[in-house]
């Protein structure tokens, strides 16, 4: 059962399938990744992955932490998980909420939320369980996207007129984050991966706008790295 505390992801939650063409897409140069290695290396370190989805992050993680947690609220993309990460030392998927994390206190030396619950004004409660989650000399990262440039901002943004950048801004800056800007890129091996994807990301009349007219199979792509240090 989905508890009632978790907000609904128009994306995965519909279509697992096609976010996961999605994740493979993403970022092929790992620049955000990088970006984050420079601030605080995962090496030895328990990583917390909150709203992990299908735990496509979580082998990559593994790699190098001592452990890793993956916590989702949806219970299908949950299995998922652990089906991805079965026989993986040291890794678990839990069920939660970011509000309610499923995990003691002062255990987390990473915290990684990459599109899930962390957008803003609303997300205090989750950011009151990372305050009690977060081991001190330990950062938490957020990754979301940056509407102020780049072709995906701009297709954001029209997807939402209503978002206001400079105020997302003002809040995570309130709240102790720091901001690094990121480019990194979409890039597809197929043009109907491409179209499948911009149709769960968009409403459909952006969408197919979208699809009809940028042509290939790459899309630069802006991300905000907030990050705070505890």
């Amino acid at each position: 059962m989905i508890p009632e505390a978790a907000i609904p992801s128009p994306n995965i939650w519909r279509n697992p399938g096609v976010y996961e063409l999605e994740n493979r897409a993403v970022d092929p140069e790992r620049v955000i990744e990088t970006a984050m290695e420079r601030i605080r290396t995962v090496d030895g370190a328990h990583v917390l992955d909150i709203g992990c989805g299908t735990g496509f992050h979580l082998p990559r993680f593994a790699e190098r932490a001592r452990r890793v947690t993956g916590v989702e609220p949806h219970p299908r993309l949950a299995e998922a998980a652990r089906r991805r990460v079965r026989g993986l030392p040291g890794v678990e998927v839990l069920d939660g909420v970011a509000q309610r994390l499923p995990v003691p206190d002062s255990v987390v030396e990473v915290a990684h939320a990459r599109w899930a619950y962390f957008f803003g004004p609303g997300c205090e409660p989750g950011l009151a369980e990372l305050d009690r989650v977060m081991r001190r000399g330990g950062v938490a990262f957020v990754i979301d996207n940056d509407a102020t440039r780049s072709t995906f901002g701009g297709w954001f943004r029209r997807s939402l007129p209503s978002y206001d950048p400079a105020a997302v801004e003002r809040f995570w800056v309130s709240r102790g984050f720091t901001r690094e800007a990121l480019t990194m890129r979409w890039d597809f091996t197929d043009r109907r991966a491409f179209e499948a994807v911009v149709r769960i990301e968009f409403p459909s009349a952006l969408a197919e706008e979208i699809i009809a007219s940028h042509p290939g199979l790459t899309v630069d792509y802006a991300v905000n790295l907030w990050w705070r240090r505890y």
